[in-house]
């Protein structure tokens, strides 16, 4: 074999390596449990967010949605809107005193005073509203598709998308989102996993395995439980809450290295 086929055989191998490397899947973190707070049973959770010592959180199913105002520590509905019962309630989002919301199938958002929750505004968007989070600069929202759009705080139109890969391959059912330390988090829907995205890219740069938190509440009894969903974000005192619909706990957790999956200390 001559020098130059040896030289561009090693050069092929190498070249494939590279690009095996450049579509391999993100690595999966685990996560310790910091803090357990109560959460209530009956929400159908849908959005959640941390701001000024509380959470707010939005729950679903026609008839039974609503936003609220929650009491982190004892998870006491300190103050609650209903949504009007043709409507099922989405994810949530704040921006400059006010709070924006999604409906699922129905096109159409509402804005409401973050203070009063008294309705100030609607928008509409074309397909399904699943989740809404933010940046500095504009507002994030997702559709249950493997797109993710960027709207304009002001107006609420689209002003640009990513698609989410993981891979090279589309990850689909986006669900709750929320920025944390520059990435989007998004709970994956039907799954215990947590995607971490580039919002330049779209490319998830991590993934954070719940499976055995999930399995922990289904062993309470109870009322049964359903999927995991909701994030919130503490950005002062860097605490990450997670939790899940009809869940009966929220949890603050912090993140472990790529495999360890469980609950560590």
């Amino acid at each position: 074999m001559s020098m130059s086929l040896l030289r561009a055989l090693i050069l092929g191998v190498l070249i494939g390596t590279a690009s095996l490397a450049s579509v391999q899947a993100a690595p999966v973190y685990g996560y310790r449990i910091v803090h357990i707070y109560p959460h209530d049973p009956g929400a159908f959770t849908e959005g959640l967010f941390y701001q000024d010592g509380f959470l707010y959180e939005s729950t679903g199913l026609e008839g039974q949605s609503s936003i609220r105002k929650v009491k982190l520590e004892t998870g006491e509905v300190l103050q609650q809107r209903p949504l009007d019962a043709r409507y099922f309630g989405e994810g949530i989002v704040s921006w400059k005193g006010k709070l924006v919301e999604l409906t699922w199938q129905s096109q159409i958002g509402f804005v409401y005073d973050l203070k009063t929750f008294e309705p100030r505004s609607s928008f509409t968007y074309k397909g399904e509203g699943w989740s809404l989070t933010k940046d500095d600069h504009r507002i994030i929202m997702d559709d249950g598709t493997p797109q993710i759009r960027f709207l304009d705080p002001i107006t609420l139109k689209e002003t640009g998308r990513i698609t989410v890969t993981d891979g090279g391959r589309p990850v689909s059912q986006l669900n709750e989102m929320e920025w944390v330390k520059g990435e989007i988090l998004a709970n994956i829907w039907q799954t215990n996993r947590i995607a971490r995205i580039d919002p330049v890219t779209g490319k998830v740069k991590g993934w954070i395995d719940l499976t055995t938190m999930a399995i922990l509440e289904g062993a309470k009894g109870g009322k049964p439980i359903d999927v995991l969903n909701g994030i919130a974000y503490d950005a002062a005192h860097d605490r990450l809450f997670v939790t899940g619909k009809f869940w009966p706990d929220l949890y603050e957790i912090k993140l472990t290295s790529p495999g360890k999956t469980g609950p560590t200390n």
